[in-house]
């Protein structure tokens, strides 16, 4: 049987897949009576993330003298960890937790480990503690990256231009052989945005630090939350709440990306009609579709008048996320005038 096509709003569902409780109240419900927050200080502390109730068994079980102190309360469904005193000690225990679960095997996600310490927030600036890029399923917690498309213009194509679209490399841990976007990176503890997609369009593109400094433009933010399947390298139904600052870059005819550090298989020049058609069939990594569809609205291909989702599809694309974060600066100016929104958006950008 041929699979069905999947529309603009399909794809964003896939990545922003958390239910809604005002639109899904019975699935949002169904899931959240799986999960436990996982709480600072108190129960009406700020929500860092959501736990799954395997997981925080699993917590349970690593030894106090690494993990500290856990306070469990089941009829509100909390969990309080990683509570000591200074930021480098609440690392340092989220570290032992961490290489307790993968030198035991507890859990497959943790076999991708990557060396790569990422923030948790407690404030909108305020970062509690670092946790393994792996790990950060584990806890349920926000995920930072930036994401840029590279594209060129083309008067004789579609829409005036082609975009460079990579395949990531088959031995990947995540989402093998799946399509990317141009460049797109994970955001470590301390890493400026922009610094970051400089750093990661060398190391995965080939792309010169001048050219990036140069041409790649800031165009915002996404949020959304994800929940994980078997492509993510680990155990399903982890919670993936997300933001990605997102760049876009116009490049010259005789500039091509070229794979450099394995993490691409090779990169094609494609049309917007190609492009489109490659969503469509599922055969992009779920949340760099959500940053293509984003790229269509921007660049006027996706509009009110020729998509009948539009209200929602733009809604998915900024969804107000309950997690402390820098995220929430620019989740507050999008209700602000224009002025207000293009300074926080430098101020984020920089």
């Amino acid at each position: 049987m041929e699979a069905k096509m999947m529309s603009y709003l399909d794809i964003m569902k896939e990545a922003d897949a958390f239910p809604y409780e005002d639109k899904e109240p019975r699935a949002h419900h169904k899931l959240t009576m799986t999960l436990y927050k996982l709480v600072w200080k108190d129960n009406s502390g700020p929500v860092l993330g959501y736990m799954l109730a395997s997981t925080v068994g699993q917590l349970l079980e690593v030894p106090e003298s690494l993990r500290g102190p856990v306070i469990v309360d089941k009829s509100a469904q909390t969990v309080r960890a990683f509570e000591q005193a200074t930021e480098p000690e609440r690392t340092a225990a989220v570290e032992a937790v961490m290489r307790y679960w993968r030198d035991t095997k507890t859990f497959d996600i943790l076999r991708g480990w990557r060396s790569e310490k990422w923030p948790v927030y407690g404030s909108d600036r305020e970062v509690l503690y670092s946790v393994e890029r792996s790990g950060t399923g584990m806890l349920g917690v926000m995920r930072y990256g930036v994401h840029m498309t590279g594209y060129v213009r083309d008067e004789t194509a579609p829409h005036g231009l082609r975009i460079w679209v990579p395949r990531r490399a088959p031995t990947k841990s995540t989402f093998p052989g799946m399509l990317d976007n141009t460049v797109a990176g994970g955001l470590m503890t301390g890493e400026d945005p922009f610094e970051c997609i400089v750093r990661e369009a060398d190391e995965e593109a080939s792309l010169p630090e001048k050219v990036m400094r140069e041409r790649a433009k800031f165009a915002g933010m996404v949020t959304y939350i994800y929940i994980t399947d078997e492509r993510a390298g680990g155990e399903a139904g982890q919670i993936y709440p997300e933001t990605q600052w997102v760049y876009d870059i116009e490049l010259p005819a005789d500039e091509r990306p070229t794979p450099k550090d394995g993490e691409v298989a090779e990169f094609y020049l494609w049309t917007v009609d190609e492009v489109r058609e490659e969503l469509a069939k599922g055969n992009f990594k779920p949340n760099c579709a959500f940053i293509v569809v984003d790229f269509f609205i921007r660049h006027g291909i996706i509009t009110a008048e020729n998509e009948s989702d539009y209200a929602e599809i733009v809604q998915r694309l900024h969804r107000r996320l309950p997690f402390p974060g820098p995220h929430q600066a620019y989740a507050a100016s999008l209700n602000a005038p224009a002025a207000a929104l293009a300074d926080a958006a430098a101020t984020l950008a920089s």
